[in-house]
């Protein structure tokens, strides 16, 4: 039988035995790789990035990425643990890392493996700023968008042939089909982009952690009108396939009641951090 003809059977299967939930939207998601299996691949292939991209040597930004990711970190585990999702986060290792390099980029892979490029904290300008960007990239991790990404292709390109089988098979391609599956650099991320509808959600629940690890939501919208100016006429790669300037900067105030209620109570019960109440004061940094 021609794979055209079982594929609707095949997509049938999956869909009854491989749906979740994304956390924050409900979102119902076909995602056919098993955890194990995403987190051994997404550590050995964050270690080789590593070493053919080492880690900055500039000790002052990397404290701050650092910084800002454990902050993050520690507000997506509060907010699975109050929604009873802490298994969702079985396996993690989180880890962040500063890279030095022109792109206007940064990703998280499964298991929390975080990586921000020196060229997009021009534009983040100071901590808040770059708590937008992270809090969005992990969110893209913990709703599993890689996942589901990468499942779409394996269903489409080999029929649902699991993970380990198709890297048997063809190993060189399905590296290539998971660094884009993360957006890791900007040749391969452009033939596997996120969409518009996942982009969206990256955003919501970004907005969420970050406000739930102190820093104030509301600079979110500015983050993303600075990032819209860049490149002229061609976006960089981390915008390729965003909603558009307008459509996001009105889900982001949509979205904001939400995301003050939690930045309310992270500020009454831990005070001010580092003046994020006040974006004027927030911390620079360069």
């Amino acid at each position: 039988m021609e794979i055209k003809k079982i594929l609707p059977i095949i997509l049938l299967a999956l869909s009854i035995h491989s749906c979740n939930s994304v956390p924050v939207t409900g979102r119902k998601q076909l995602t056919i790789i098993p955890n194990n299996e995403l987190m051994a691949m997404s550590f050995q292939q964050y270690d080789e990035f590593l070493k053919e991209n080492p880690p900055s040597k500039n000790v002052q930004q990397t404290q701050v990425v650092k910084k800002v990711g454990n902050n993050i970190k520690n507000s997506v585990v509060k907010y699975m643990a109050d929604n009873n999702l802490s298994n969702m986060l079985d396996g993690y290792n989180w880890e962040f890392n500063y890279v030095d390099s022109d792109q206007v980029n940064a990703w998280c892979m499964p298991g929390g493996k975080v990586v921000v490029y020196s060229g997009i904290i021009p534009i983040t300008q100071n901590e808040t700023g770059l708590a937008v960007v992270m809090g969005h990239e992990i969110a893209h991790a913990i709703a599993d968008h890689g996942n589901e990404r990468m499942s779409q292709e394996l269903i489409r390109q080999a029929g649902g042939v699991g993970l380990m089988v198709a890297l048997n098979e063809q190993p060189q391609e399905t590296q290539a089909m998971w660094m884009a599956a993360y957006g890791v650099g900007t040749e391969v991320a452009a033939m596997l982009p996120y969409s518009r509808l996942h982009e969206s959600e990256a955003d919501r629940m970004g907005l969420i952690f970050m406000a739930m690890a102190g820093y104030n939501p509301q600079q979110a919208p500015l983050f993303w009108e600075r990032m819209s100016k860049q490149g002229g006429q061609k976006p960089p790669e981390f915008l390729s396939t965003h909603p558009s300037d307008q459509t996001r900067v009105n889900n982001l105030n949509k979205w904001m009641p939400e995301a003050m209620k939690y930045y309310s109570k992270s500020s009454q019960s831990s005070g001010n951090k580092d003046g994020h109440t006040n974006p004027r004061k927030t911390i620079k940094i360069r």
